[in-house]
């Protein structure tokens, strides 16, 4: 059953994508609550109030409010790559290594070995 779920896991195709999705929009709130009530409240402890939004306010253009979300948007992906992408990887990574395979190998194209084929047979007439 665990060998399954493992191999499920590995593969890239539609199906996969479809559960990415549906997974992403349930692992959006927890990363949102973590950013909301653990990121920032630290950073508010570090330096002050990271809320940015009534920060930048000519007339009606709130440019903090821009940066509110970028700041945000920079926390979620930091906190993403580090979470999920990099154990992710080597989790890849190692289970390449096990089944011996080599990703920066390059297979050769048949078209081109067929060409390379044809072109020796050519230079032996």
């Amino acid at each position: 059953m665990l060998q399954g779920f493992k191999d499920f896991i590995m593969k890239g195709n539609v199906v996969d994508l479809a559960v990415a999705v549906i997974m992403g929009g349930a692992f959006g709130k927890v990363v949102d609550a973590l950013v909301a009530n653990v990121l920032m409240p630290l950073i508010a402890m570090l330096v002050g109030q990271p809320n940015f939004d009534n920060w930048l306010v000519f007339g009606s253009v709130k440019v903090g409010m821009l940066l509110t979300a970028v700041v945000n948007f920079l926390i979620i992906a930091a906190a993403l790559y580090f979470v999920v992408v990099m154990p992710m990887n080597k989790m890849i990574e190692r289970r390449n290594r096990k089944l011996g395979i080599n990703p920066n190998e390059e297979k050769e194209d048949p078209q081109v070995a067929l060409l390379t084929e044809i072109r020796d047979s050519l230079r032996t007439r």
